[in-house]
């Protein structure tokens, strides 16, 4: 590892050195964040937008996150303000990674970004969404002034969603707030939309006087914007307790917002003259109405088109600039690859010649065991077998014995070969009879139920063999150390399932007694047939084992 690490140093150190510096941005920030702001208080929306992006790619540069965040916020807002409601909500949801919320001044950030989205989610009318961040925007303040802003903001949304209550909750702390009074303008708006609610939740209610107030609030602060929100509530008030008042305030209310040049307030304004003019007057009404709509639709339209190609170039130029040092980077890599492999090869060449020596012995080892165990299930037992037929048999059929040891001899001629104990020509069951049978002695009685061609119908070669080898290691371990003198083997098929039911009388397996080859070969045998044995001393002395495995 020490000689890797000596040739791997210096070419991470070549690559470190090769990666180029940031470049820091050609104009500083503060100039384009500054920039921006003059074309905002200009009214040049699409100019400002683009001047902010661009200070936010600066800042992005710099790492300033704070300026960065500044910037996406800005960028948000004026999106919002021109209509742009989905593209507002994404760049103000990606301006909050910028920002930590245990930082104060970044939590003050995070509440005027977070209203922002309130404010896009209520234009949506998605207002349990505007609500929850409306309070997210109130949790993260601490600035009083800008709390009564939130708060007008929730009631509002609630006063929407038809939450008279909740709304009314909300107007009742905030109208008393020092900084509300202390501000005519600000007091008057609150108040008004206070005196809104109220009579949109007991329609009894009479709210003219307080309307009033408010309204005469804002002509003395000179606030048209404000104006026209009082002619509105006095319009909806007037509409159908005396369409007359409510035609003369409608006529206020587009008076106003054309010298405030507000075009949403000026359709507002039009679709109330609309429906409250006389019929001979309601199609002028209705014209203009048309015709500032499709206005408003096509600037707003054309703002979001501006703001989604700058947002696209800018996105553009930072993909081509990020290829480009992905090109150079991967150059490096290649180069740096190369080498190492280059100087790997040597020390790769010397751990393969000892790989493959012990590759080797591992092979040699695996082969002995292969050999060992098929030499132990295809011939010891079969050799076992083939003497306790000769020892026990009353009369010795030469022919047999002849024709056994010649399998004996094809067997350990090949051992490698993977040949099957079972004669092809015989049934499975007699095979099996003649297996058990042979175990027999003059002291030694084995007794064989159930075992019948049927029972062996839809079992395959392969799980027969497995079988056969099972019960003739079993017998073969029998004769060895049970000392019995009865051998029952009970055959059944219940369901999908065949049992085999072996008992003896003999000594059974004593305590801490440790498994031989044979028996360790029966149990991988039995899970190679997906089956189950089990070992079981009696009470009254002997050995049961239960074998349990599926007929598919």
């Amino acid at each position: 590892m020490k000689n890797y690490l000596i040739f791997i140093a210096p070419l991470l150190l070549l690559i470190a050195c090769n990666k180029k510096e940031p470049q820091k941005a050609p104009v500083l920030i503060d100039t384009l964040y500054d920039k921006a702001w003059d074309f905002n208080d200009k009214d040049l929306f699409d100019s400002s937008f683009q001047y902010f992006n661009l200070a936010k790619e600066a800042a992005i540069n710099r790492k300033d996150s704070i300026k960065v965040a500044k910037c996406l916020i800005n960028m948000a807002i004026i999106s919002v303000d021109h209509g742009d409601l989905f593209g507002s909500i994404e760049i103000s949801l990606s301006a909050i990674p910028y920002l930590n919320p245990k930082r104060k001044k970044d939590r003050e950030l995070l509440s005027s970004d977070y209203n922002n989205i309130g404010k896009s989610s209520h234009l949506l009318k998605k207002y349990d969404e505007a609500t929850d961040f409306y309070l997210k925007a109130l949790d993260h303040t601490t600035n009083d002034t800008v709390r009564a802003i939130y708060l007008n903001n929730l009631a509002n949304n609630y006063h929407y969603q038809g939450q008279y209550d909740k709304s009314i909750a909300v107007y009742q702390k905030l109208l008393p707030m020092k900084v509300v009074i202390a501000n005519q303008a600000e007091y008057a708006r609150y108040l008004s939309n206070y005196e809104r609610t109220k009579w949109y939740q007991n329609s009894k209610y009479n709210p003219i006087s307080k309307l009033l107030e408010a309204l005469e609030t804002r002509i003395k602060e000179n606030d048209l914007l404000g104006q026209n929100a009082s002619y509105v509530h006095l319009a909806d008030y007037y509409t159908k307790k005396l369409p007359d008042s409510g035609l003369y305030y409608a006529k206020k209310m587009l008076n106003v917002s054309l010298a405030a040049k507000s075009p949403d307030d000026q359709l507002a304004a039009l679709q109330k003259l609309t429906a409250l003019s006389h019929p001979s007057d309601t199609k002028k009404y209705f014209e203009r109405y048309q015709k500032l709509n499709d206005s408003i639709q096509t600037s707003r339209n054309a703002a979001k088109n501006q703001f989604a190609l700058v947002r696209y170039e800018t996105e553009k130029h930072k993909a081509a600039s990020i290829k480009k040092e992905s090109d150079i980077l991967k150059r490096n890599i290649a180069l740096s690859v190369l080498v190492l492999l280059l100087i790997s090869g040597y020390f790769w060449y010397r751990r393969r010649k000892k790989t493959l020596q012990q590759e080797k012995e591992i092979e040699v080892k695996n082969t002995a065991l292969t050999y060992s165990k098929k030499v132990h299930d295809r011939v010891a037992n079969k050799v076992y077998h083939v003497m306790t037929e000769v020892e026990y048999s009353p009369a010795i059929n030469k022919e047999s014995i002849l024709q056994k040891l010649d399998v004996l001899y094809n067997i350990s001629r090949d051992i490698s070969h993977d040949t099957t104990d079972l004669e092809e020509n015989k049934a499975f069951s007699r095979q099996l009879l003649d297996l058990l049978i042979s175990y027999r002695s003059e002291s030694r009685e084995i007794n064989i139920i159930g075992n019948h061609d049927e029972l062996w119908v839809n079992i395959t070669e392969e799980v027969r063999n497995e079988v056969f080898n099972i019960l003739r290691e079993l017998m073969t371990n029998m004769k060895k150390h049970s000392q019995s003198s009865e051998v029952n083997i009970h055959f059944q098929q219940l369901s999908q399932h065949i049992n085999i039911a072996y008992t003896d009388n003999g000594i059974g397996i004593q305590e801490n007694t440790q498994f031989g080859n044979g028996l360790k070969n029966t149990e991988t045998r039995i899970k190679n047939i997906l089956g189950t044995i089990t070992f079981e001393t009696r009470e009254n002395k002997g050995l049961e084992i239960l074998i349990y495995f599926p007929v598919n």
